[in-house]
């Protein structure tokens, strides 16, 4: 008995569009990845990266859960685009600066309303329970957002 292993006509093509998708869409969630790391470092007071690298817990923290929620808004943002390669890696672009700038303003509208000292808290050498409130807006947040582009 023979068994022949038949692929489609398309296949190759079809492989190598794939690849090239993969490749530009992590290009994109990367580019966005970075764009929210910043919009959060310079939207929070103190430097971020320096705070982080001091081995802050709150610092690291409020990081973490802000990468966190910038990575469900780009997942959304790409998982949402257009079948079209072209179209879809705009539209993940667009929705995803879009859905950053909005997450990086309501997390600064609920700290200001929670009146949590986000400076010193991150600053600390010591945990601060303050600092999962912080990291819990922004988790939340992200999620509302990435829901909305969905």
């Amino acid at each position: 008995m023979t068994s022949t292993l038949a692929l489609p006509a398309t296949f190759g093509s079809d492989l190598v569009r794939g690849i090239g998708a993969i490749l530009l869409y992590g290009i994109v969630g990367l580019l966005l990845m970075f764009a929210g790391f910043y919009a959060i470092d310079f939207t929070t007071p103190g430097k971020l990266s320096k705070l982080v690298t001091r081995g802050l817990p709150n610092a690291v923290i409020v990081t973490a859960s802000g990468l966190l929620s910038m990575a469900f808004i780009v997942v959304v943002a790409i998982y949402s685009s257009a079948s079209d390669l072209t179209a879809g890696l705009i539209t993940s672009l667009v929705y995803g600066l879009l859905g950053i700038i909005v997450q990086v303003l309501a997390v600064r509208l609920l700290e200001w309303a929670t009146r949590i000292d986000v400076g010193s808290t991150i600053e600390s050498e010591k945990f601060a329970p303050a600092s999962v409130v912080v990291a819990a807006a922004h988790l939340g947040l992200g999620l509302v957002v990435a829901v909305a582009i969905s």
